[in-house]
């Protein structure tokens, strides 16, 4: 099946947390590349994790970000990358690869202060190499979203999900600030490509793995792993590569990527906006 991708005005990119490139692949290979599902293997456990750690003082506190997977069996390279937005906006990128190993995991803290929306998303895969035979690979999302609430009118607290009254109403007056902003953008790129809405079904790049079990809009059952796959190799490339290039334009600080797919099931396509103002188009044919 043809794969295409095109990028418009893509920029170099920023990353807050990166490990080398093996030694034996090329600098310029990107860590994350799609290759056809293998049926034979999967899985055992992958999760995103972000927790509330302790609070260091009266003005900051300290949250614990964790990306971890399990594949049934040790393979030939396994790979991890997680993206950490804030209130919104990307503020940094784990990654994490081991060669012949089942495990992968990775965990950093940060700083925060005042009330703050954390959400996670990770893309975890492996990939299975059988002497001649063409390399096939596992792969999986997940994603968590932790709320802090930290207001001179109420004790600090913190939940994953509400548990009461109160915690409800302190994420629906987040989650109705943060998007406000985070749509008022998207408007601004949905009408600078002159992009038929009705035409597209809006996926925010957070909401991914909610589509783990079941195929993206507009798309199938078959088709929809290598989709996926290529989804996520596009976005290592275009979106995440080059971030340590710091004399360009890069993501971090931007908005939440918004992906839509195309109803008619032939394409999908990225927007987002990078930290200078300048407009991103990724394009994915399927």
């Amino acid at each position: 099946m043809k794969k295409s991708w095109k990028a418009a005005c893509i920029g170099a990119l920023l990353l807050a947390l990166i490990l080398p490139m093996a030694a034996n692949r090329s600098k310029d290979q990107p860590v994350i590349q799609y290759f056809p599902l293998d049926k034979t293997h999967s899985f055992t456990s992958y999760k995103t994790h972000l927790k509330f750690a302790e609070q260091e003082d009266e003005n900051e506190y300290e949250v614990s970000w964790d990306m971890t997977s399990v594949s049934d069996e040790p393979m030939y390279l396994r790979q991890d990358v997680s993206l950490l937005f804030v209130n919104g906006r990307l503020k940094g990128v784990m990654n994490k690869w081991l060669q012949n190993t089942a495990s992968v995991e990775k965990q950093t803290k940060l700083h925060g202060e005042d009330s703050m929306k954390y959400q996670a998303i990770s893309f975890h895969q492996g990939e299975v190499h059988r002497d001649e035979q063409p390399i096939t690979s596992v792969q999986a999302s997940s994603s968590d979203t932790l709320y802090v609430i930290d207001s001179p009118h109420t004790t600090r607290t913190a939940f994953n999900k509400p548990s009461n009254q109160q915690e409800q109403e302190w994420k629906q007056r987040l989650d109705h600030s943060i998007n406000q902003q985070i749509n008022a953008q998207w408007d601004d790129l949905i009408d600078y490509y002159h992009i038929p809405l009705d035409q597209y079904v809006k996926v925010p790049l957070t909401d991914l793995p909610r589509y783990n079990d079941q195929p993206f809009p507009g798309t199938t059952k078959e088709n929809y792993n290598r989709i996926k796959g290529q989804l996520w190799e596009g976005l290592y490339k275009n979106y995440i590569l080059g971030i340590s290039d710091k004399k360009t334009s890069h993501p971090i600080q931007s908005y939440i990527p918004l992906i839509l797919f195309a109803k008619n099931g032939k394409h999908l396509m990225v927007l987002f906006e990078d930290d200078t103002g300048k407009k991103h188009q990724l394009i994915q044919y399927y």
